[in-house]
Protein backbone atom coordinates (compact mmCIF):
# COMPACT_ATOMS: atom_id res chain seq x y z
CA UNK A 1 0.00 0.00 0.00
CA UNK A 2 1.44 3.38 -1.13
CA UNK A 3 1.72 6.64 0.49
CA UNK A 4 -1.20 8.04 -1.27
CA UNK A 5 -3.81 5.13 -0.63
CA UNK A 6 -3.18 5.18 3.22
CA UNK A 7 -4.14 8.41 3.38
CA UNK A 8 -6.79 7.63 1.76
CA UNK A 9 -7.94 4.26 3.75
CA UNK A 10 -6.88 6.65 6.84
CA UNK A 11 -9.23 9.25 6.14
CA UNK A 12 -12.30 7.28 5.32
CA UNK A 13 -11.49 5.36 8.38
CA UNK A 14 -11.81 8.82 9.86
CA UNK A 15 -15.36 9.94 8.33
CA UNK A 16 -16.78 6.50 9.27
CA UNK A 17 -16.03 6.77 12.93
CA UNK A 18 -17.06 10.77 12.87
CA UNK A 19 -20.81 9.78 10.85
CA UNK A 20 -21.09 6.49 13.70
CA UNK A 21 -20.01 9.19 16.63
CA UNK A 22 -22.54 11.77 16.01
CA UNK A 23 -25.11 9.12 15.21
CA UNK A 24 -24.87 7.83 18.44
CA UNK A 25 -24.41 11.27 19.70
CA UNK A 26 -27.67 12.79 18.65
CA UNK A 27 -31.17 12.45 20.21
CA UNK A 28 -34.60 13.49 19.84
CA UNK A 29 -34.21 16.96 21.74
CA UNK A 30 -37.15 17.51 23.78
CA UNK A 31 -35.63 20.62 25.58
CA UNK A 32 -33.60 23.04 23.51
CA UNK A 33 -31.77 26.08 24.94
CA UNK A 34 -33.56 28.98 23.55
CA UNK A 35 -30.66 31.23 24.12
CA UNK A 36 -28.51 29.26 21.59
CA UNK A 37 -29.00 30.31 17.82
CA UNK A 38 -27.62 28.55 14.78
CA UNK A 39 -25.51 30.07 12.09
CA UNK A 40 -26.80 30.88 9.02
CA UNK A 41 -24.16 29.08 7.33
CA UNK A 42 -24.95 26.10 9.44
CA UNK A 43 -28.75 26.68 8.56
CA UNK A 44 -28.14 26.86 5.12
CA UNK A 45 -26.69 23.56 5.11
CA UNK A 46 -30.13 22.02 6.68
CA UNK A 47 -32.40 23.50 3.62
CA UNK A 48 -30.33 21.94 1.33
CA UNK A 49 -30.19 18.68 2.96
CA UNK A 50 -34.04 19.62 2.83
CA UNK A 51 -34.14 20.31 -0.80
CA UNK A 52 -31.32 18.17 -2.09
CA UNK A 53 -33.16 15.21 -1.37
CA UNK A 54 -34.77 12.80 -3.11
CA UNK A 55 -38.14 11.39 -4.00
CA UNK A 56 -39.37 9.31 -6.29
CA UNK A 57 -39.41 10.49 -10.13
CA UNK A 58 -38.01 13.50 -8.62
CA UNK A 59 -41.21 14.92 -8.36
CA UNK A 60 -40.74 16.74 -4.72
CA UNK A 61 -44.09 16.40 -3.79
CA UNK A 62 -43.55 18.76 -0.51
CA UNK A 63 -43.44 22.26 0.56
CA UNK A 64 -40.84 23.34 4.01
CA UNK A 65 -42.06 26.12 5.85
CA UNK A 66 -39.05 28.13 7.89
CA UNK A 67 -41.20 29.24 10.66
CA UNK A 68 -39.59 32.59 12.14
CA UNK A 69 -42.26 34.99 13.22
CA UNK A 70 -42.57 33.92 17.30
CA UNK A 71 -46.06 35.08 17.19
CA UNK A 72 -46.84 32.05 14.97
CA UNK A 73 -44.49 30.10 16.40
CA UNK A 74 -46.42 30.20 19.57
CA UNK A 75 -50.05 29.58 17.97
CA UNK A 76 -48.16 26.41 16.33
CA UNK A 77 -46.98 25.19 19.77
CA UNK A 78 -50.49 25.60 21.19
CA UNK A 79 -51.65 23.71 18.55
CA UNK A 80 -48.78 21.32 19.03
CA UNK A 81 -49.99 20.49 22.63
CA UNK A 82 -47.78 23.07 24.38
CA UNK A 83 -44.76 21.49 23.36
CA UNK A 84 -41.89 24.29 23.86
CA UNK A 85 -39.98 22.69 20.81
CA UNK A 86 -42.00 24.90 18.68
CA UNK A 87 -40.75 28.16 20.35
CA UNK A 88 -37.21 27.17 22.26
CA UNK A 89 -35.60 25.54 19.32
CA UNK A 90 -33.47 27.84 17.05
CA UNK A 91 -35.51 26.89 13.96
CA UNK A 92 -38.51 25.46 13.30
CA UNK A 93 -39.28 23.76 10.27
CA UNK A 94 -43.08 22.43 9.16
CA UNK A 95 -42.61 19.49 6.35
CA UNK A 96 -46.13 19.28 4.17
CA UNK A 97 -47.03 16.94 1.54
CA UNK A 98 -49.00 18.26 -1.47
CA UNK A 99 -51.90 16.89 -1.79
CA UNK A 100 -54.10 15.64 -5.03
CA UNK A 101 -50.87 15.24 -7.41
CA UNK A 102 -52.34 15.77 -10.66
CA UNK A 103 -51.40 16.24 -14.03
CA UNK A 104 -50.78 19.37 -13.57
CA UNK A 105 -48.58 19.29 -10.81
CA UNK A 106 -46.25 16.82 -13.60
CA UNK A 107 -46.19 19.11 -15.40
CA UNK A 108 -44.68 21.88 -13.55
CA UNK A 109 -42.35 19.93 -12.98
CA UNK A 110 -41.40 18.76 -16.61
CA UNK A 111 -41.16 22.07 -17.14
CA UNK A 112 -38.61 22.43 -14.47
CA UNK A 113 -36.60 19.42 -15.83
CA UNK A 114 -36.72 20.86 -19.35
CA UNK A 115 -35.23 24.67 -17.58
CA UNK A 116 -32.40 23.16 -15.79
CA UNK A 117 -31.53 20.57 -17.92
CA UNK A 118 -31.82 22.57 -21.56
CA UNK A 119 -34.21 20.84 -23.58
CA UNK A 120 -38.05 21.21 -23.77
CA UNK A 121 -41.35 19.82 -22.08
CA UNK A 122 -42.30 18.00 -25.36
CA UNK A 123 -39.07 16.00 -25.26
CA UNK A 124 -40.21 14.56 -21.89
CA UNK A 125 -43.08 13.47 -23.03
CA UNK A 126 -42.65 10.38 -22.43
CA UNK A 127 -41.62 10.59 -18.90
CA UNK A 128 -44.60 13.28 -18.28
CA UNK A 129 -47.12 10.50 -19.56
CA UNK A 130 -45.51 7.55 -17.21
CA UNK A 131 -45.62 9.46 -14.04
CA UNK A 132 -48.83 10.52 -14.75
CA UNK A 133 -50.14 7.09 -15.51
CA UNK A 134 -48.81 6.18 -12.46
CA UNK A 135 -50.57 8.64 -10.22
CA UNK A 136 -53.65 7.85 -12.29
CA UNK A 137 -53.14 4.66 -12.08
CA UNK A 138 -52.50 4.67 -8.14
CA UNK A 139 -55.84 6.85 -7.59
CA UNK A 140 -58.15 4.40 -9.69
CA UNK A 141 -57.02 1.50 -7.75
CA UNK A 142 -56.89 2.97 -4.31
CA UNK A 143 -58.61 6.16 -4.25
CA UNK A 144 -57.18 9.85 -3.89
CA UNK A 145 -56.43 8.66 -0.66
CA UNK A 146 -53.65 6.76 -2.09
CA UNK A 147 -52.05 9.15 -3.82
CA UNK A 148 -51.81 11.51 -0.82
CA UNK A 149 -50.19 8.63 0.97
CA UNK A 150 -47.59 8.28 -1.44
CA UNK A 151 -47.25 11.04 -1.54
CA UNK A 152 -47.04 11.74 2.58
CA UNK A 153 -44.56 9.12 2.49
CA UNK A 154 -41.76 10.95 0.01
CA UNK A 155 -42.06 13.63 2.82
CA UNK A 156 -40.20 11.96 5.37
CA UNK A 157 -37.10 11.32 2.99
CA UNK A 158 -35.67 15.04 3.23
CA UNK A 159 -36.81 14.56 7.15
CA UNK A 160 -34.75 11.90 7.79
CA UNK A 161 -31.82 13.39 5.53
CA UNK A 162 -32.04 16.54 7.51
CA UNK A 163 -31.56 15.24 10.75
CA UNK A 164 -28.61 12.89 9.63
CA UNK A 165 -27.46 16.16 8.44
CA UNK A 166 -27.65 18.51 11.43
CA UNK A 167 -26.04 15.39 13.89
CA UNK A 168 -22.65 15.70 11.60
CA UNK A 169 -23.07 19.50 11.83
CA UNK A 170 -23.15 19.08 15.46
CA UNK A 171 -26.70 20.46 16.10
CA UNK A 172 -29.31 19.27 18.14
CA UNK A 173 -32.45 18.57 16.59
CA UNK A 174 -35.90 16.50 17.17
CA UNK A 175 -38.34 15.09 14.55
CA UNK A 176 -42.45 16.05 15.60
CA UNK A 177 -45.54 14.89 14.37
CA UNK A 178 -47.27 15.81 17.50
CA UNK A 179 -49.38 17.93 16.56
CA UNK A 180 -52.66 19.00 15.20
CA UNK A 181 -52.27 19.29 11.11
CA UNK A 182 -55.60 20.95 10.58
CA UNK A 183 -54.85 23.95 12.65
CA UNK A 184 -51.22 23.65 11.55
CA UNK A 185 -52.42 24.10 7.93
CA UNK A 186 -54.93 26.91 9.18
CA UNK A 187 -52.28 28.82 10.69
CA UNK A 188 -49.57 28.29 7.62
CA UNK A 189 -52.45 28.23 5.24
CA UNK A 190 -50.96 25.21 3.91
CA UNK A 191 -54.51 24.12 2.69
CA UNK A 192 -54.77 26.85 0.57
CA UNK A 193 -51.68 26.33 -1.36
CA UNK A 194 -53.03 22.33 -1.70
CA UNK A 195 -50.42 21.16 0.91
CA UNK A 196 -50.92 19.81 4.53
CA UNK A 197 -48.91 19.54 7.54
CA UNK A 198 -46.44 15.84 8.11
CA UNK A 199 -44.23 17.08 10.52
CA UNK A 200 -42.07 18.97 12.18
CA UNK A 201 -38.43 19.68 12.66
CA UNK A 202 -36.91 21.88 14.93
CA UNK A 203 -32.94 22.22 14.99
CA UNK A 204 -31.16 23.86 17.66
CA UNK A 205 -28.81 23.69 20.77
CA UNK A 206 -30.18 21.26 23.83
CA UNK A 207 -30.56 22.25 26.82
CA UNK A 208 -28.33 21.80 29.94
CA UNK A 209 -30.52 20.95 31.91
CA UNK A 210 -32.84 18.18 29.26
CA UNK A 211 -32.65 15.27 31.28
CA UNK A 212 -32.67 12.96 28.07
CA UNK A 213 -29.49 13.99 26.42
CA UNK A 214 -27.19 11.18 28.57
CA UNK A 215 -30.12 8.68 28.41
CA UNK A 216 -28.35 5.92 26.68
CA UNK A 217 -29.60 5.32 23.21
CA UNK A 218 -32.05 2.36 23.03
CA UNK A 219 -32.48 0.31 19.65
CA UNK A 220 -33.11 -3.24 18.57
CA UNK A 221 -30.33 -5.06 18.51
CA UNK A 222 -28.94 -5.10 14.66
CA UNK A 223 -29.48 -8.80 14.14
CA UNK A 224 -33.20 -8.04 15.01
CA UNK A 225 -34.00 -5.62 12.41
CA UNK A 226 -30.41 -5.73 10.03
CA UNK A 227 -31.16 -9.35 7.58
CA UNK A 228 -28.76 -10.20 4.75
CA UNK A 229 -30.20 -12.64 1.58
Amino acid sequence: MNALTEEIVATTESQNATIARQLHWRYATKKFDPARKVSAADFDTIKQALTLAPSAYGLSPWRFVVVTDPAVRAKLRAAAYGQAQLTDASHVVVLAGRKNLDAAYVGKYIDRVAEVRGTTPAALTGYRDMMVNFIDGLRAANGPAAVDAWAARQVYIPLGQALETAALLGLDACPMEGFDAAQFDRILGLDAQGYTALAVLAVGYRAPDDEYADAPKVRLAEQDVLVEV
